[in-house]
């Protein structure tokens, strides 16, 4: 059985031409190693938001990070 990870992110990549924004979603369980993948992945990224993607709490925004405001431990 797969088990879901931890957290949910919506990560603001970019505006588009039209002045939209740019966003794209990922799943994942620990923070450092995501924001050391958009770094590697996405350099332009703005900004994430991260939710629970879990029981009770599933859905609720749990953070925010920028470049300039990175996490600092792996959870929350």
């Amino acid at each position: 059985m797969k088990t879901s990870k931890k957290y949910k992110a919506i990560v603001k990549i970019k505006n588009n031409p039209d002045g939209s924004a740019y966003c794209v979603k990922y799943r994942f369980d620990d923070l450092i190693k995501f924001t050391n993948f958009l770094d590697q992945r996405w350099q332009e990224w703005k900004w994430y938001n991260v939710f629970s993607n879990k029981d009770e709490n599933k859905g609720n925004q749990l953070a925010s990070f920028t470049k300039n405001n990175k996490p600092k431990t792996k959870s929350l």
